[in-house]
């Protein structure tokens, strides 16, 4: 959808790029009131989620400026150079609010772990088990704190959880 942004003259589109990187890094977004005419409600909110999805993309990938302009080949060529001299001049700064509202999530860091794989072969309602458990114990830092945090999963569990970490990290290296 950022090829909404060709409606703006080329010199204004500069200055809107600047004002949704200021949104992106904590400071004023772009306002609707300034552009109800050049796009519909729906069109606006379009243009600035694309294009701050683009910029969060374009920086968390550490994308070429080719990658960058090949992204925007469905825009003019004045307009893309104008999206990519914006990503040139406030990279740094974009990188910097993107690592502060990662960092913003949790102030928690895992320091150590250890794990455990245990048998069960019964319980005292079963008298046949035979399930694998694992016991998961994390060594979590926050602040100057350090304390322990231990869970036994079964298989299921223990599934759930990889998965969550895989789609976690994933999250992260986009970000990167």
């Amino acid at each position: 959808m950022v090829v909404l942004l060709s409606r703006l003259p080329a010199t204004e589109c500069i200055k809107f790029c600047h004002r949704v990187v200021d949104g992106l890094c904590g400071r004023e977004p772009p306002r609707r009131s300034e552009h109800s005419t050049t796009w519909s409600p729906e069109e606006w909110l379009q243009l600035l989620d694309s294009l701050s999805a683009f910029y969060r993309r374009a920086v968390g990938s550490d994308s070429s400026e080719e990658e960058v302009l090949g992204g925007l080949a469905d825009v003019g060529s004045s307009h893309a150079e104008a999206v990519l001299s914006v990503l040139r001049a406030r990279r740094e700064e974009i990188h910097h609010a993107l690592l502060d509202r990662t960092n913003s999530i949790s102030s928690a860091t895992l320091q150590d772990f250890d794990w455990q794989l245990k048998l069960s072969l019964s319980s005292d309602k079963i008298s046949s088990l035979h399930t694998p458990l694992l016991s998961l114990s994390l060594d979590v830092r926050e602040d100057a704190a350090l304390r322990s945090v231990t869970m036994e999963m079964n298989r299921e569990e223990l599934n759930t959880l990889i998965s969550s970490l895989e789609a976690a990290n994933k999250v992260v290296l986009q970000l990167k």
